[in-house]
């Protein structure tokens, strides 16, 4: 149980999100324009209710731009900005880098941030190559 608001180590956030984090992609197809699709990346933690505080803590640390959503006995913490991910989070994590396949997961992630931030996923060939990239991450990396 956490009772303090501060977390000072940087490691120990990389290691809590190499541990308990989530790095992943929707694709969807606009309801409006059936060629175009929306690509959104996300970091999802979650912990016990009972860690409520460093949940908190956590996405205090990154400025607030987290939210932070109740789902029955856990809080789950979701980075989903694609500003706050490509200007806070995955600058922090080249600095303080993640162990294990997770890394590997989160270096995918970046590719298909860097095509996001061009704009590739308008074309077909960037889209494309988000969904390549997309279907060997978490799960279905081998």
């Amino acid at each position: 149980l956490i009772e303090k608001k501060n977390i000072p180590n940087s490691q120990w956030i990389a290691g809590f999100i190499s541990g308990e984090g989530c790095f992943y992609i929707q694709i969807q197809k606009s309801s409006t324009i059936n060629t175009v699709y929306s690509v959104k990346l996300k970091l999802s933690i979650a912990q016990h209710a009972t860690d409520k505080k460093l949940m908190e803590s956590l996405n205090d640390y990154f400025g607030g731009c987290g939210k932070l959503y109740a789902n029955r006995d856990a809080f789950e913490l979701v980075f989903g900005k694609f500003s706050d991910l490509y200007n806070k989070i995955i600058p922090f994590l080249e600095k303080y880098p993640i162990k294990g396949n997770k890394l590997l997961d989160f270096k995918d992630f970046c590719k298909v941030a860097d095509i996001v931030k061009e704009k590739g996923h308008f074309k077909e060939e960037g889209l494309n190559e988000i969904r390549k990239i997309k279907k060997g991450m978490n799960t279905g990396r081998e």
